[in-house]
């Protein structure tokens, strides 16, 4: 692979050196900017993968496989690695348990250090019964009325963490389905309490260099209320366990039109934020193509992370978990984690090249047309060429998209794995 790579970036280099030169000697000029600081900055930012991903979405009518998913743990580490490949911003890879159990974790450690990937938070599912399940999470888990469902649910989740502990992981997401779908269904302060005292058994098994992410959910599968359905709940629970308790921002886990930067700030100015599952909706929880439907909100998020992140002395690439979550109901998924990523590094560029004196000057005077123009001028600014010279010095390839079609990899992969192949999860 790294040889087809360098003669793809060979073959395009002068382009971009064209592009590249002009960005980083007159492109800058109405931002302050450091170009060499940045791309090191670009170099350093990682974003995981999560296993369940890699292969065609669907919804609650069908599911329509493109061909060569990955059949097993194995087959998703190698679909990981070749993003990894091609844009060297995909070093991590999420599990989902149990749909991506690590029956020989020594092999699978070893399988992933192969495509120089760790691996990032481990997921628990209460939110759907098992094949052999004893008892059902129809009624909820963690907050169930019935303490031995809550007790398998708080089992799973500390099963979860022993699997991650064996791959080298360091935080366990937990999301829950748990709520009501009509008034008079839950006792609302019970299963706070419930959910609150199961999350407190699973904490104390947590091993001490280890966190637990806690993730929010305004509505669906529950409609009437859903037990933690918004960041206040997640950062009650969060502040009730300890520490080590982080709440997690799905960006579509929100009602629409949700200030979502503002909620950012303000988790990162209380030392409560974990981190992010990027995606992108027009009307609910879509997961579409981060990027894809509104990029300036992205970038006002990022501009929130970065200037809360350099106020708490944070390292942009290893204090907060990073990681996509969506479904690729008809695209490639391949691609659509490509473009993900891309609008990911695109957008933390855009937020880096934003003058943080000249923007908290205006804010002081109160001069709202000076603070709207500084912004705008970061986010107008054409990044792809940052973007693309981070890629080139770590060795990914110019345009990874455009490699990924030219190179005909999903075919490859349906040569390999067949044209009816599904991928465990959702």
């Amino acid at each position: 692979m790294q040889q087809e790579i360098d003669i793809h970036n060979e073959n395009r280099y002068a382009g971009h050196q064209k592009l590249f030169n002009f960005i980083a000697s007159d492109g800058l000029q109405s931002v302050v900017a450091d170009v060499q600081a940045i791309i090191q900055k670009l170099i350093a930012f990682q974003i995981a993968i999560p296993s369940w991903a890699l292969g065609t979405g669907g919804t609650r009518f069908g599911r329509f496989s493109g061909g060569g998913e990955p059949r097993n743990l194995e087959e998703k580490i190698e679909d990981v690695g070749l993003l990894h490949a091609l844009n060297r911003s995909s070093g991590a890879i999420s599990l989902h348990i149990p749909w991506d159990i690590p029956e020989n974790p020594q092999a699978i450690s070893t399988l992933a250090a192969q495509h120089q990937l760790k691996f990032d938070a481990v997921n628990s599912n209460t939110f759907q019964d098992q094949a052999g399940q004893t008892l059902s999470y129809k009624f909820g888990s963690l907050q169930h009325t019935n303490k031995e469902v809550r007790k398998q649910a708080i089992a799973h989740n500390i099963e979860v963490i022993k699997h991650g502990i064996a791959l080298g992981s360091e935080s366990l997401t937990v999301w829950l389905s748990d709520g009501s779908c009509f008034p008079g269904q839950l006792n609302f302060r019970r299963a706070f309490q419930n959910t609150l005292e199961s999350l407190q058994e699973i904490y104390a098994a947590l091993p001490e260099n280890w966190k637990i992410f806690i993730e929010y959910k305004a509505f669906e599968p529950n409609f009437y209320s859903m037990t933690v359905g918004d960041w206040g709940q997640s950062l009650l629970y969060a502040k009730k366990l300890g520490e080590k308790a982080f709440t997690l921002v799905d960006l579509g886990h929100h009602l629409p039109n949700a200030n979502i930067e503002q909620i950012v700030a303000l988790l990162l100015m209380e030392g409560k934020l974990a981190g992010f599952h990027f995606n992108d909706s027009k009307y609910g929880d879509d997961d579409l193509t981060v990027g894809s439907i509104n990029p300036y909100q992205l970038f006002l998020i990022f501009n929130e992370l970065v200037e809360g992140m350099d106020a708490r002395n944070m390292n942009h690439a290893t204090d907060l978990g990073w990681m996509i979550d969506a479904s690729h109901n008809v695209k490639d998924p391949l691609e659509d984690l490509l473009q993900s990523v891309e609008a990911i590094m695109q957008a933390y560029a855009k937020s880096l090249l934003v003058d943080r004196n000249a923007l908290e000057n205006a804010q002081n005077e109160n001069d709202v047309v000076r603070c709207q123009e500084i912004l705008q001028a970061a986010y107008q600014t054409d990044v792809r060429a940052l973007v693309a010279e981070a890629r080139l010095r770590s060795g990914a390839a110019l345009d990874p998209l455009s490699m990924y079609r030219g190179h005909k990899i999903r075919e490859r992969l349906i040569a390999k794995r067949g044209q009816k192949t599904v991928a465990t999860g959702l």
